[in-house]
This record gives structure tokens, sequence and C-alpha cells, in this order.
């Protein structure tokens, strides 16, 4: 294969390098092998002000990527109607994404809580036919939740989740579960615990780390609280409106639309025979890196709304310790995106910075990406300026964290 030079990168990114606020820069080289090296772009691609997001991405999840990252390349490599595809979906930002620009989206995770998150902001139910199914829930029992959340929920608000977990449980037993049941639980599982009042619980972590009953109990010691009372219906509706106020109606119409004809796969995804061959135009995806996150952990709460077992969903997320297990993980992956992936399509992979930037996956995945096939057009990195909660965790410069963006953009010939 020959060397990929700088000029080889789609001219469809070129606009972006030249409007960017930050100063040009000629690209370092990623040396591959004696016979492969590819130019590294590290700048800032995108901001916040170079389009506002939609809020309705506005829904938490442990890890996600923002929605400007899979825009960026789906405005530029992709047509209207075009496939585009996310192997590890997580909270379904690049199908949303996609749907919103009007193109066709086909979601993977081996967690099912990913199709819970992302299935009802493409169908969209209206605000009024959410607000008229909330207004009709009756909790006439006080069914049992087998564990004790007291120190998360007031006794009024934990009799009124149970009372809707009871509820959606039966409308997706009896086949019955609509698009507004579907909107419900999405939000509800959004809003299960969280660090402000449009949460169900006292205040705890952030909602897309829910905490062991033990550590919430040390919180309200610290802090000296106890549950109050929170309407789990008026907080619904309350969310409800923030994810779907600003919303055109041209991106109602666009994400219908995709509903439509969208597809949610729950497996591996090195395995997914459901994809026709070479269908795909463009993927965009970040999967798991080694064994940052602990997703059993942080959703424990969230699959028990939901009637998951937390644990075996755990165990079947790629969640490695090692670079060489990782790497035979996502060798896999490549071999599963080459088959699937149209001739002149594109996979966007997004890796992340890990274990305080001492290990660059982008050199493990660029050479996974060839042997299957792919040629390897650059690694682009997001150079990130940080936010206000960057720094109040403590993060002030690029040594720590997933401070950045780092993709590395296949083609495949």
């Amino acid at each position: 294969m020959p060397v990929v030079a700088p000029s080889t990168v789609s001219s469809k990114l070129a606009p972006v390098r030249r409007i960017t606020r930050s100063p040009r820069r000629a690209p370092a080289e990623l040396q591959i092998s004696s016979t492969l090296s590819v130019p590294v772009y590290e700048e800032e691609l995108w901001t916040s002000r170079q389009r506002q997001a939609s809020p309705i991405h506005e829904i938490s999840y442990r890890a996600c990527f923002k929605p400007q990252l899979p825009a960026y390349f789906i405005e530029r490599l992709t047509a209207a109607s075009d496939l585009v595809y996310d192997p590890f979906s997580g909270r379904g930002t690049t199908a949303v994404e996609a749907a919103l620009q009007g193109r066709n989206v086909i979601v993977n995770d081996v967690n099912p809580l990913s199709v819970i998150l992302t299935r009802p902001r493409l169908e969209l139910p209206s605000v009024s036919d959410i607000d008229a199914r909330l207004r009709s829930l009756k909790f006439a029992a006080r069914p049992k939740s087998g564990l004790d959340l007291s120190m998360f929920f007031h006794p009024d608000t934990e009799y009124e989740i149970l009372g809707l977990r009871e509820y959606l449980y039966r409308r997706r037993k009896a086949g019955a579960e609509d698009s507004a049941d579907r909107w419900i639980r999405m939000v509800a599982t959004n809003r299960l615990t969280g660090h402000s009042p449009g949460f169900f619980s006292v205040y705890t972590l952030p909602p897309n780390q829910a905490v062991s009953p033990e550590d919430q109990q040390r919180i309200n010691a610290r802090l000296r609280q106890e549950p109050e009372y929170r309407d789990i219906r008026a907080l619904i509706m309350k969310k409800t409106l923030q994810l779907q106020g600003r919303l055109s109606a041209a991106e109602r119409w666009r994400l219908k639309a995709a509903a439509t004809t969208a597809r949610y796969l729950v497996g591996e995804a090195a395995v997914t025979p459901r994809i026709e061959p070479a269908s795909v135009r463009l993927t965009v995806t970040s999967p798991p890196f080694l064994d940052v996150v602990q997703y059993a952990r942080d959703n424990w709460l969230r699959c028990w709304f939901n009637g998951f077992d937390a644990e075996k969903i755990a165990q079947r997320i790629t969640m490695s310790r090692s670079i060489e297990e990782w790497a035979a993980e996502m060798s896999a992956v490549f071999t599963e995106l080459y088959r699937l992936t149209a001739p002149g399509g594109w996979v966007a992979f997004e890796v992340g910075e890990v274990r305080r930037g001492t290990i660059k996956l982008e050199e493990i995945v660029a050479p996974l990406g060839v042997m299957s096939g792919f040629e390897c057009n650059a690694v682009l990195i997001n150079a990130q300026r940080f936010t206000k909660t960057a720094n109040i965790w403590g993060v002030r410069n690029n040594s720590l964290g997933t401070n950045s963006n780092r993709i590395v953009l296949f083609r495949k010939n």
C-alpha cells in the first residue's frame, strides 16, 4: 500500500481546516510500518459555536462524545439518505445527529440501554401525547422494589418510580408499549439520580454515574441531607420540554422520517449479520477505552429500572485490561466494518486519550484498520478548549484524562 500523504485527506475535510480558529500547522506523521505513514492533524476542528447542537442530544450517558464530532464527518462525507452506522452507539449521538441531517441510521450496542435512550428521540412523540399519558397514569398499588432505595428517594417519590416501573413493565410484556411509553421510559431512566432538583433523587453524582447505596449513605451523612419529595410526572414533563422545545418543524420531520427505516441492534460489534454487506456509507463510533469506564457500576440503577441484569451486560462489554486483549477485540470489529462498508465509504474511529496520555490508541487502531483492508487516511486530533466542568474536576491541561478527541479516519477503496 502506498504512503498516505497529507494531500490525500479528503478534499471535503479541507475547508474546515482553512477556517479553523487555531493556527494552521503542517501535519506530523504516524509511522505504521516501514512502508506506510499517516498524516496527523492536531487542531480545533470544531467548537460549540460552529454548530449549536440540538437540545434533543441532551441525554446523559457515561463516556459519550459531543454531537459536533459525528456532525463534522456526516456533513462532509455523506449525502442525504446515505446510511450512517455506529457499532458502539451508547446514548445514540451518531444516530440522532445523522437523522437530524436526513440520513438513514443503524445503531448497535451490546448494552440494551442504548436502544432505550436512542429510539424515542427518533420516533419523537408529541409533547401533548406525552403529557396526556403522564396524566393518565394511576399508581394504586405499592409494588416492592426488592432493593432498599431509601437513601436515594423520598418514600412518595419511590412509590411513583415503582408504579411507573410496573406500568412500563406491563405495557412491554403485553406488547402494548408505544412511542409515548418509550419516551417516558427514556426520560425517567435519565432522571433517576443526579446532582440537582431536576432529578428524582437527593443530591448525588451526575446522572451518568449512579453510586452504590452505601456510597450514597455516606454522601447523605456528609452533606446532612435527606431525600425530598420529587414529582416524577412534573420532572419528566420538564425534561421533555427541554429536549423538544427548540426543535424546528424540519428537524422533527427528519427525525421521524429516519425512525421509519432505523434499525436498532443489540449485540457484539464484531458480529452483525443483519447488516447487509457494502451498505454503510459512514461509520462514526467510539469503543470502550480499555477498562476506563465501569459500565455495570455506573448503570446499575438504570438497569434495575428497566429490568436488565447489569452484571450480565457488563460481562459482554469490551473491558480489556491489556492493549493486546483490546487490540484483538478491535481487530474483529474492523473485519466486520470492512464487510459492511460500501466501496468509497468511510470509518471515523474515535479513541480518545487514556491513562494520562501515556497510551495513544490511534497507534494501535491505525494498523488494525489497514490489516482489515481499509486505507488509513488520517489521524485527526481535536484540541479541546477546557470547559468550566473540566476545571471543576481539576483538569487544566492536556496531560490528564480523556482531554481530546482522537479520530482515526479510514476509507474503503
